[in-house]
């Protein structure tokens, strides 16, 4: 997990994942399992492990996490030697003070010029009275990275590095222990808990093959810009199952939200399983029945008109597949401290694991899902069972 989350992977260059994902795979599995087959990809960075290529007999199941970073790009650098950037998907007031790498491409290899902090103040001094007080925040167009350049001609001290507009920038903070037991913070928990969770299902299928079901282990690349890498995957290989696996948010520690009336997703209360959307019915039917005989925990999530995540990857590319999306609540999404719990990440790839398990024992193929679509016509009436109050035994009273 700790490499797979420091890989320098931001939008478009993911190939640091890719390759910490193959190290694993090759150390971990691919000697004992050489039948096993690699799709790659020319557009994109992306690849599926398949368990059985060429098998079109057996139901196909796509488990998908994304190996894209949301990264700063540097976009203007300043006479006075500071690069302003765009900070993309990150909140910007998160950003000030915090180290990050610049990538660069000079001489036709890539560079990487570490030391620079993201500043926008300057110091407090030289703030407005709203941004003291706290009333008005930082603007992202006033977000520069602060490399220390100082004398003459600093703009092009700064362009002789090989530095120059468009760059990508990443966050220097790797994963750490937090206070309370089993959880951990750091950046880009967004989504490289998915890919260690999809890799993770990969070593426990290797170890114990789950037959009858061809499992096609999916790391796709730009789901931060519109899940366009996992659309291709997806649309190349034609899943009939697709799970995709991301984060989600704990909303009942999120602050100041609690009139929103979100889903009481809890971080530490198990993995997440949504509900809404092209979400498959049938498909989140096998999760829960695989999540209450494994007692594994499990909390459900609305997603309205669209997942958020590579789940929407099958319509997106004209792809007949049963599709949801899981995950794991974590706290502060797109910031510099991303926090997560262990036990939702582990309960996530036993959910999967047994999910394939489950598809693989009972041939559970394109036929089942095109013939498991509910009827609510045919839905039973609810009825109340006639308890209005519920009383302790202690106080020696009976139910009402």
């Amino acid at each position: 997990m700790r490499d797979i989350l420091a890989s320098p992977s931001p939008v478009g260059l993911e190939g640091a994942m890719v390759a910490v994902i193959e190290k694993e795979r090759d150390n971990s599995f691919a000697s004992s399992h050489q039948d096993w087959s690699t799709h790659r990809f020319k557009g994109n960075s992306s690849v599926v492990f398949d368990t059985a290529p060429g098998r079109d007999d057996l139901p196909s199941v796509m488990i998908v996490g994304h190996t894209d970073k949301i990264r700063m790009q540097v976009r203007h650098i300043a006479s006075d030697g500071k690069i302003y950037i765009d900070s993309d998907s990150f909140l910007p007031l998160t950003l000030i003070g915090n180290k990050v790498d610049i990538y660069s491409r000079v001489d036709g290899e890539f560079r990487c010029a570490k030391g620079g902090t993201v500043e926008s103040l300057g110091a407090i001094h030289f703030s407005s009275a709203a941004v003291r007080t706290g009333e008005k925040g930082v603007p992202p167009k006033d977000l520069y990275v602060e490399l220390g350049i100082h004398g003459e001609d600093c703009k092009d001290q700064v362009e002789r590095t090989g530095i120059k507009v468009g760059d990508s920038i990443l966050m220097n903070r790797p994963i750490e222990r937090c206070f309370a037991p089993s959880a951990f913070s750091g950046a880009y928990l967004d989504n490289g808990l998915g890919c260690f969770v999809t890799a993770e299902v990969a070593r426990l299928v290797a170890e114990t093959p789950v037959e009858g079901v061809r499992t096609l282990f999916a790391f796709a690349s730009h789901e931060e810009i519109g899940r366009f890498g996992s659309s291709v995957v997806t649309g190349t290989l034609k899943p009939d199952v697709l799970i995709a696996v991301d984060v989600n948010h704990d909303y009942s520690a999120a602050p100041n939200v609690g009139d929103r009336r979100f889903p009481p997703l809890k971080m530490g209360a198990g993995f997440t399983l949504s509900h809404g959307s092209i979400v498959s019915s049938a498909l989140n039917s096998i999760f829960e029945q695989v999540a209450s005989e494994k007692r594994i925990p499990i909390q459900h999530d609305v997603v309205g008109r669209d997942t958020g995540t590579d789940a929407m990857s099958a319509v997106l590319s004209g792809t007949d597949s049963a599709a949801t999306s899981i995950g794991f609540p974590i706290r502060n999404m797109h910031t510099v401290s991303e926090l997560g719990h262990t036990g939702d990440v582990l309960a996530s790839v036993h959910a999967i694991h047994g999910v394939l398990e489950k598809i693989g024992s009972g041939g559970l193929g394109a036929d089942h899902f095109k013939s498991s679509h509910p009827n609510l016509d045919a839905a039973t009436p609810l009825e109340h069972d006639g308890v209005t109050t519920k009383v302790s035994k202690d106080d020696g009273a009976k139910d009402e």
